[in-house]
């Protein structure tokens, strides 16, 4: 059964699985979000993603008004998003920005680090702090500038850093029941009827790699 956090007219707040679509697709989050509500009708809209193979907090619209101003203040920057990662190895600071021109692969389904603008070439920005480092790996936490496709993962692999539990940037041979360590941890926003202030967290699952750290919400 779907996780669901909060609930209303409007919107809701629920948990996306790892390895499940988040866009409406047959057995994707709208599927079911209308399940979980006994809704089959109900229209979902998606406002934002995630990569299939992550996991955590996401929020949709129910009405085509709360659709329109949630997607609004994200395009506007008035809406926050914040992830925790598991990555190997340790940044060079403990906190910091990255800055970089993303491109993406068609042909293999990969974003990469770009050195020059061009045809597709799109700036990338993202904020991270490390929370804390052990046997090899580094808990961080990361504010999303901008919102391009498998943006963390290219960035942090571009670096030497690729997510743990990552097939596709990582050549590491982590153990294959890891799922990607990328998890969507915070989500601010105000209610796009109430006009209220929404604050949503949620730590990572009880799970490995994650069980490594102390983590925080």
């Amino acid at each position: 059964m779907l996780d669901i956090i909060y609930q209303d007219e409007a919107l809701v707040v629920c948990v996306k699985p790892f390895r499940v679509l988040s866009t409406d697709e047959p057995g994707g989050m709208p599927d079911l979000i209308r399940e979980a509500l006994g809704q089959p009708q109900a229209k979902v809209r998606a406002v934002h993603r995630l990569d299939q193979v992550v996991g955590g907090l996401m929020v949709y619209g129910l009405t085509s008004h709360a659709a329109s101003e949630l997607s609004r203040q994200i395009r506007e920057d008035a809406f926050l998003k914040e992830y925790q990662a598991v990555v190997h190895w340790r940044p060079r600071d403990d906190a910091g920005t990255f800055i970089d021109l993303l491109g993406r692969n068609e042909k293999t389904r990969k974003t990469y680090v770009a050195k020059v603008l061009g045809k597709g070439i799109q700036q990338a920005i993202l904020h991270y702090q490390v929370l804390d480092n052990r046997q090899g790996f580094s808990l961080v936490e990361i504010r999303l500038e901008t919102g391009r496709t498998h943006q963390i993962r290219a960035q942090f692999s571009a670096r030497g850093l690729p997510l743990a539990g990552d097939r596709k940037y990582s050549k590491y041979p982590d153990p294959k029941d890891w799922q990607i360590a990328l998890w969507s941890s915070h989500l601010s926003f105000t209610h796009p009827e109430t006009g209220e202030p929404m604050d949503f967290r949620l730590a990572p699952p009880e799970t490995e790699p994650w069980t490594l750290f102390h983590t925080r919400t």
